[in-house]
């Protein structure tokens, strides 16, 4: 049903071309704090750093994932179903997947294979983030280059053919005797680290006006409840 709604707005929308007006009628229907909220999430939201997660099977840790990109504005999540099935607890992601895009890789032949075709196809580098690989810690990690974070599942962690393809690795210090991280822990080690380094950075890493707006109405939609009925009743009274 949900998806059906969804697909009905799509097709409304695909009808309007100024998106702006669209999103300015529909802000009358929605509180003046909560526009403004928006704009302020925008201001941090990116897409220069994008995360990729491999086969996760525990609900708790892809739900984590999500919840943890949003909060440090990353905007895409990309979420490869090789062997397991994507599933998110709303007791633990708080509805992030609400305001991120998540990609799944689900149908493919090869579902590791296209999403980091698609991702290097879009100008990212591939990183593979493991403890047995040498590389850069977050610390000294080059951030000018638009990056693609891969995590692997719990058990296994990253293929080799993510290993074998990436430009380069990422790994997060441990100073112990476990020989890794919680995968939803060593997300949120590694972003909160990149992600400061790059809001002090002058890399041009903040979303374009058109894909601000493109979210700003997306979350307008998504936050008001009679929104398709609203759309409807635009297009049928435009001039």
């Amino acid at each position: 049903m949900k998806c059906t709604r969804m697909n009905r707005i799509a097709e409304y929308l695909e009808q309007i071309e100024d998106k702006k007006a669209l999103l300015q009628y529909l802000q009358q229907y929605m509180t003046a704090e909560r526009s403004i909220r928006f704009q302020d999430v925008l201001r941090f939201r990116t897409r220069h750093f994008t995360v990729a997660v491999e086969d996760v099977f525990k609900e708790r840790n892809a739900s984590a994932i999500i919840r943890t990109a949003d909060c440090f504005g990353i905007q895409d999540v990309h979420i490869i179903e090789n062997q397991n099935e994507y599933q998110i607890s709303e007791n633990i992601s708080k509805g992030a997947e609400k305001w991120v895009n998540v990609h799944i890789y689900d149908d493919r032949s090869n579902n590791t294979g296209a999403c980091i075709s698609d991702l290097k196809n879009m100008g990212y580098q591939i990183v593979a983030t493991s403890p047995h690989a040498s590389g850069s810690g977050p610390d000294d990690f080059d951030i000018s280059r638009k990056s693609a974070f891969f995590l692997g599942g719990e058990k296994e962690g990253l293929t080799d053919e993510v290993l074998d393809k990436a430009n380069g690795y990422i790994k997060i210090p441990m100073y112990g005797f476990t020989e890794s991280y919680n995968i939803s822990v060593a997300g949120a080690l590694m972003l909160y680290q990149l992600t400061r380094r790059l809001h002090q950075s002058d890399i041009n890493w903040k979303l374009t006006i058109e894909e601000q707006l493109e979210l700003q109405l997306d979350w307008t939609i998504k936050t008001i409840a009679s929104s398709e009925n609203l759309i409807k009743k635009y297009l049928e009274n435009r001039p």
